[in-house]
């Protein structure tokens, strides 16, 4: 039976269709971003997991969030060019997306009903990070803070 992971879907960063179906048996890091945050700089080091590990089946998704601080006020253009142009970004980007209230997408709907932090469902901040092993299964979250190279490719490492 397949995971409820693959019935998701979300628009890119272009608004196209993205469906989920298509990361079935890829390990998939899912981050809710912005470019205006402490933690922007990790757009780095999420690029060189993935350019690293991405043609062992990582896939990287980075959605945009407006709900922290304003920290992501511009449009998807804005966004798309901000990361191309200032990190290099390659991994696919999503539209931006509310995480918390009632107007999560359902994407964050499920990673969070899956995976709670300390008993809390709720995103405190931009960058955090949620891992999805080959079977859709959310198998970790990661704090803002959780740092893509020490932290989290250890854990990729594993699953791929």
């Amino acid at each position: 039976m397949s995971s409820p992971f693959y019935q998701l879907s979300a628009k890119d960063i272009k608004g196209q269709d993205f469906s989920f179906s298509q990361l079935e048996g890829k390990v998939v890091l899912i981050v809710n971003v912005a470019s205006k945050c402490g933690f922007t700089p990790q757009y780095k080091g999420l690029q060189a997991l993935y350019d690293k590990h991405k043609d062992n089946g990582l896939v990287i998704l980075g959605f945009p969030c407006d709900q922290f601080g304003h920290q992501e006020p511009g449009g998807e253009e804005q966004i798309e060019t901000f990361c191309t142009k200032n990190f290099g970004v390659s991994f696919p980007m999503m539209s931006k997306v509310e995480v918390n209230g009632g107007n999560t997408h359902p994407v964050y709907q499920f990673l969070k009903s899956e995976k709670k932090q300390m008993f809390m469902e709720l995103i405190k901040w931009n960058f955090e990070k949620f891992l999805v092993d080959r079977s859709g299964n959310v198998v970790e979250r990661f704090s803002s803070a959780g740092d893509p190279i020490s932290h989290i490719e250890p854990k990729v490492a594993a699953l791929l």
